[in-house]
């Protein structure tokens, strides 16, 4: 008896995807019982014009033309199947995107697990025309859901919470095909770590409140700005800045940590963001769904700045309204809003213990599980005797 091969298919449009399919196969590699993971970023079998097209106008547009990415964020969300602009998307993603099926086919996976929609909609595009598929799974990596991630003849989904769950239904999802698990996030950041270790890593000092401001894996955003609006507070504080792999933000930073020796530590890309966070007491970040939902494992509570129009604004709408988090609409608020917390720890006590309540640090493992258990249940012939 073989242990089951599950292929995890993300895109790297964005760091999110990609992390929770880390997550995911960082759950597997601890399993008492084996799973054998394959990862695949799709980005990584297309032509490298189609890449630059996919990965780096997201982030164009979102940063210099949000009011056009909230505009087609709502247009995709319900479109007609068979209007122009959809039947020319899918002509172009069809193109480019055939190796795909080379590599499925060189795998042979016993179940798929997408996490994001393009390649839950090319599986579904092969079901569809009655193509030998494996099992299909998504898992929605945000605390909403877009249209775009809706298809038909997938196994299931797995989603952030009960309202996305209840809302994929409204929208004609059979209720037995969703499951509530949360966003995977690495299984590390269920483990707790000493925070003095940790700040003494940073060489920050454990006992002085701490504010960690996260970039996202690219670091776009105005950090440095935050960052110098924050220091010029009347407080006892220190920053870490995390300008992710912004060269130029992390100059700025470095900069600015001159005229605050002992107050700014800026960081590069990291991966051990889970240390960082030890020594938080408050968390700066824009509202991603993993970067949040690895905030929310931790226990942390958030000043959410900067959402991208869309997906990130519905993701601040439920950590506001669960009340994990507060938002800060432009610098001026956020230096308010910063101000007002460190005169009122105690608000921040509530924020923290309301990210505990709504936290699903195990989603990587949920899901591992279900699949495994769905793959038995369907007695595929890798787990019979």
């Amino acid at each position: 008896m073989r242990p089951p091969h599950l292929l995890l298919l993300s895109v790297s449009a964005g760091a999110g995807h990609v992390r929770a399919a880390q997550a995911i196969e960082a759950a597997a590699a601890g399993r008492p019982s084996p799973v054998r993971v394959t990862h695949l970023d799709v980005l990584e079998l297309v032509p490298a014009s189609f890449r630059k097209l996919y990965s780096e106008s997201y982030i164009e547009l979102v940063e210099r033309l949000p009011l056009l990415w909230a505009y087609l964020y709502q247009r995709t969300d319900r479109r007609a199947e068979r209007s122009v602009f959809d039947r020319l998307r899918r002509g172009v993603e069809r193109l480019n995107t055939r190796n795909l099926w080379d590599e499925i086919e060189h795998i042979a996976p016993d179940a798929i697990v997408c996490t994001h929609f393009l390649p839950a909609e090319l599986l579904a595009r092969r079901i569809k025309r009655g193509i030998a598929t494996p099992p299909v799974w998504v898992q929605v990596t945000d605390f909403d859901v877009h249209g775009l991630w809706m298809q038909a003849g997938l196994q299931g989904y797995f989603v952030a919470n009960d309202e996305v769950a209840w809302r994929l239904a409204d929208r004609g999802m059979a209720r037995e095909r969703i499951r509530v698990t949360g966003i995977p996030v690495m299984p590390r950041f269920a483990e707790p770590l000493d925070r003095s270790v940790c700040a003494e890593e940073l060489g920050l000092d454990p006992r002085r409140f701490t504010v960690v401001m996260m970039a996202g894996g690219g670091g776009v955003g105005s950090l440095d700005t935050l960052a110098e609006r924050a220091l010029a507070l009347p407080h006892d504080l220190q920053v870490v800045a995390l300008a992710g792999r912004n060269q130029e933000l992390l100059q700025r930073l470095e900069q600015l940590k001159q005229r605050h020796p002992g107050q700014l530590f800026p960081l590069g890309f990291t991966r051990t963001v889970e240390r960082v966070m030890s020594c938080a007491d408050l968390v700066v970040t824009k509202p991603g769904g993993l970067s949040t939902s690895e905030c929310l494992a931790k226990g942390l509570p958030m000043l959410l700045v900067s959402p991208i129009p869309g997906q990130e604004e519905r993701n601040a709408d439920y950590l506001l309204e669960a009340g994990a988090a507060q938002i800060a609409l432009d610098t001026a608020s956020f230096e308010f809003k910063l101000d007002r917390l460190l005169r009122e720890r105690e608000q921040l006590g509530r924020m923290a213990a309301h990210a505990v309540r709504i936290a699903r640090p195990r989603a990587a493992h949920e899901v591992l599980d279900h699949v495994v258990h769905a793959l038995s249940l369907s007695h595929a012939p890798t787990l019979s005797a």
